[in-house]
């Protein structure tokens, strides 16, 4: 009796290693670490946009040649990036976060807070309609998922355990965001204001 319970316990422990690899997509940090504003990843992305707003709808196909690899494993294929590994997760950059597959604006760097669980994390979008709430009932746990509201690729997750004054944290894979620094935003507004 006491080697079958040994030998359960350890089927356990083997049985739950599995699933957590498979609820983690493993990335090399090389590709995960180039995320910071790789203009490279948008030049054969026709519906990349920070400012058109109008939602996309494209199949799963014509994605996976527009997205590199990393980014379309984890908004398309709702992937989760290894924890720690973003370029994000503890920046302090002040501007604008947006949604590494289409554009769309999702968080002002204000909402940002280190939560210490190894993606950048946020208590609150940029608007209600910048993403989209879907129960998530994955590996056995009940959470809600978070996606881009333009394209809807896979974000994150939200969770109530965050700061006030939502008392939300959203968690999202860095590598699904795009950073625009506050300054070359006003860079922008003043050269368009001129002409």
């Amino acid at each position: 009796m006491k080697y079958m319970h040994r030998i359960m316990r350890y089927g356990n422990i083997i049985l739950l290693t599995l699933l957590l690899q498979q609820c983690t997509y493993s990335q090399q940090p090389k590709q995960l670490k180039s995320n910071n504003m790789d203009t490279t990843k948008k030049e054969n992305n026709p519906v990349y946009s920070r400012s058109d707003t109008s939602p996309v709808d494209l199949p799963n196909e014509q994605w996976k040649k527009i997205l590199p690899q990393d980014i379309y494993q984890v908004a398309r294929g709702k992937g989760t990036e290894r924890p720690g590994s973003s370029s994000f997760e503890h920046s302090k950059e002040v501007g604008t976060y947006y949604c590494a597959v289409c554009g769309n604006a999702l968080f002002h760097s204000d909402t940002k807070f280190e939560s210490g669980c190894g993606w950048p994390s946020f208590y609150e979008p940029i608007s209600k309609g910048s993403i989209i709430y879907l129960p998530d009932h994955t590996y056995g746990m009940e959470r809600t998922e978070v996606e881009c509201g333009r394209c809807k690729s896979h974000l994150g997750h939200v969770f109530n355990d965050g700061p006030p004054p939502t008392g939300l944290r959203y968690c999202i894979n860095g590598v699904v965001l795009d950073f625009g620094k506050a300054k070359d935003a006003e860079k922008k507004y003043n050269e368009e204001k001129k002409n």
